[in-house]
């Protein structure tokens, strides 16, 4: 039966029945047939058929739900009857927003330094992604902003505070300058993060909040594609200050404290909160409890 869930999960993932059976590593038939099997044993059609996938009956987003909960329990227990047996292994998938990735290393390097048989696998998603990811179990823990939406049924561990500079390579804009307000910013020529993220959610804000409404001149949704772009020093950009020490914008680069108002977000790592809580995702809270207790300090 759990294999069955299985492949209903993999469906609500890919959305078509071919990539769901290759990534539950099964033929088509045979997957279509698991579906069959399952809807036989409830006695009510999951899936509205034709010739693709069409979406689920109101039966199917109810058997969903419950097999996010028994797969979930399951996968959990696999992992705490394993631990009894030896160290902690297996797989651990992370999702980090995308201004969180240069700080990733702070909390893996000591989590694996102390489970040396677990493998990791890092995910860039936007904060809305990483909410769906780790509901449909896609993902077993998440980093993003833990102040600035909600974030459901979460356990969560706050790592580091975040706040904003502004990033020119240009020498003469704001020749001379520490400090820039939000107000003024908003007549520069600027490339920031797509709407859907987090981040430009965050900056829209402090524009509305200085009174101003900022237009960017180039939108992306990669932090690479975005800091290729700063380097030439014809857009600038307002960037989290931790991720200053990962820039290398050239010898004229220079980064401005943004004040009226100064924003900061705390930044922290969630896992879907269950009882108990799978043992990978629990020694992952533990090492960000250590990681943000040395922040703190």
């Amino acid at each position: 039966m759990i294999d069955k869930l299985e492949y209903l999960l993999a469906l609500a993932q890919e959305r078509h029945f071919g990539r769901a059976a290759q990534a539950c590593g099964t033929t088509q038939p045979t997957f279509s047939a698991g579906i069959k099997q399952l809807e036989e044993t409830f006695g009510v059609m999951l899936v509205e058929r034709g010739s693709r996938f069409r979406g689920f009956t109101e039966a199917g987003e109810r058997a969903l739900d419950w097999s996010r909960r028994i797969v979930g329990d399951m996968r959990a227990m696999r992992q705490d009857i394993g631990a009894l047996r030896s160290d902690l292994h297996g797989q651990l998938r992370l999702a980090a927003i995308p201004t969180a990735l240069p700080m990733l290393p702070r909390l893996t390097a000591p989590f694996i330094a102390r489970h040396a048989e677990v493998r990791l696998m890092v995910l860039s998603r936007t904060s809305n992604e990483i909410l769906a990811t780790l509901e449909n179990l896609e993902a077993d823990a998440g980093i993003t902003y833990l102040d600035n939406e909600p974030l459901g049924r979460m356990v969560s561990v706050p790592l580091y505070q975040e706040s904003y500079r502004f990033v020119s390579a240009n020498p003469e804009v704001f020749a001379g300058r520490d400090t820039v307000t939000w107000a003024e910013l908003a007549a520069v020529r600027l490339a920031l993060l797509t709407p859907d993220m987090q981040n430009r959610r965050i900056v829209d804000h402090a524009f509305r909040a200085a009174g101003v409404v900022a237009t960017a001149a180039l939108e992306s949704d990669s932090m690479t594609a975005l800091l290729a772009h700063l380097r030439t020093g014809q857009w600038s950009g307002i960037l989290p200050d931790y991720f200053l020490g990962t820039l290398d914008l050239g010898p004229q680069a220079r980064a401005l404290r943004i004040e009226a108002p100064e924003i900061v977000k705390t930044v922290g790592l969630v896992v879907p909160l269950r009882d108990p809580l799978p043992v990978l995702a629990g020694a992952l809270l533990a090492e960000a409890r250590r990681v943000g207790e040395q922040a703190g300090g």
